[in-house]
């Protein structure tokens, strides 16, 4: 047997379980949504299918697989068809990247599908494909509606990517690497980054909320609108395809927000007092901090409202964007000028503070870049002079 394969089969196993972890994680967390959002509107949510309503993605599953399959006749049949397929290819491959656990602690294996020196990178690269399966989903349906969504859409994801990857790079200099293991066993050593990059945490996590397309900035689907952007011609399997994306890209971007802000699958070290090795334990710490983040999604989809099309853009590119940059070179002056001198971590740390609270004294003047579009300048009308011409 070449030395090559069983490396490669317990990737692909790997790969598949990961796949299979996902899906299920998708199917249980849409009842898990639905029956948090329900607690948090007084009501009851799913609790008819099966005990407690734990059957209800089951049934939800074999309703998707067996409805008719619509197709316009308009549409452009391998694109159509390709475009969902696309969307929760990427998300899946997205993920396979995160690192769950220390080298060799799974069994004896490698807790992650593929590792990369540039990791954080791949991962956002791959992410950014998803904007294709969007893009080519609205522009293959042969209609005009789903057209104009998926441009909304694709500008949207275009947006905020930007200030996404911005607000990461303060990170990616403080620590000096794109593996996603340097960047968890250096926190594992100096702290979590939230101590000292709350403010880049901050923009991250807005552009995070928009990247995957919840509320308040879920204008490519538009659930509640008569016409559900690039998703409105399509039906059935297909249509789940596009759910199963933005669910396996939500905790996609958990993931991310905690493995580089949260020590990812670093425990709090003072536990292995109690427990020795508590805090090495794979998997676990991973998992409880993506369902924390994931709690956090579905806690603002109950509270916040969709904020307009030209709000979201406007909040992108003149606020996000700008302070990533700047968080980008206050790091930059740190490393520059501020470390050398002997100043450590914890003086990055209040500054990073300082700028998130002089954000939030100062949203009342800073609300009006995004909340009002600028008022055109009328020219007042010339009188007549007395006295006639």
């Amino acid at each position: 047997m070449p030395d090559w394969l069983i490396p490669a089969l317990i990737t692909l196993l790997k790969a598949v379980l990961v796949a299979l972890a996902l899906l299920t994680a998708f199917a249980y967390m849409t009842l898990v949504e639905r029956r948090l959002l329900a607690r948090m509107q007084i009501r009851w949510g799913p609790n008819r299918v099966g005990p407690l309503g734990l059957l209800q993605p089951l049934a939800d599953a074999i309703k998707s697989i067996f409805k008719e399959d619509l197709t316009v006749t308009l549409a452009d049949k391998l694109v159509y068809t390709l475009a969902p397929i696309i969307a929760i290819g990427m998300a899946l491959t997205a993920f396979g990247g995160i690192p769950a656990g220390p080298a060799g602690s799974l069994f004896g294996a490698d807790p992650w599908v593929y590792n990369m020196d540039a990791g954080l990178l791949a991962l956002l690269a791959l992410t950014s494909m998803g904007v294709y399966g969007i893009f080519l989903g609205g522009w293959s349906s042969g209609s005009k509606y789903p057209m104009l969504g998926a441009l909304r859409s694709s500008a949207q994801m275009i947006s905020y990517e930007l200030g996404m990857g911005l607000s990461v790079l303060g990170t990616l200099m403080l620590i000096g690497s794109t593996n996603f293991r340097v960047i968890v066993e250096w926190q594992a050593l100096a702290g979590w980054n939230i101590l000292f990059q709350v403010f880049a945490f901050a923009l991250f996590l807005v552009s995070s909320f928009a990247e995957v397309n919840r509320t308040p900035f879920d204008l490519p689907e538009a659930e509640q609108e008569i016409v559900a952007g690039y998703l409105t011609e399509y039906t059935a399997i297909k249509w789940a395809l596009f759910q199963m994306a933005e669910y396996v890209n939500m905790m996609t971007a958990s993931a991310l927000m905690a493995t580089l802000f949260f020590g990812g699958y670093r425990g709090p070290i003072f536990l292995d007092r109690f427990i020795p090795g508590i805090s090495g334990w794979p998997i676990i710490w991973l998992v409880v901090k993506i369902g924390f983040f994931l709690f956090l999604f579905i806690w603002v989809r109950a509270t916040l409202p969709r904020l307009r099309y030209d709000q979201l853009m406007r909040f992108g590119w003149k606020l996000i964007l700008p302070l990533a940059l700047g968080n980008t070179m206050l790091v930059a002056f740190y490393l520059a000028f501020l470390r050398p001198s002997g100043l450590g971590l914890w003086f990055l740390g209040l500054l990073s503070l300082a700028a998130l609270l002089g954000l939030f004294v100062m949203g009342d003047r800073v609300r009006s870049l995004w909340s009002a579009p600028a008022a055109p300048k009328v020219p007042a009308k010339a009188t007549r002079p007395v006295g006639g011409d």
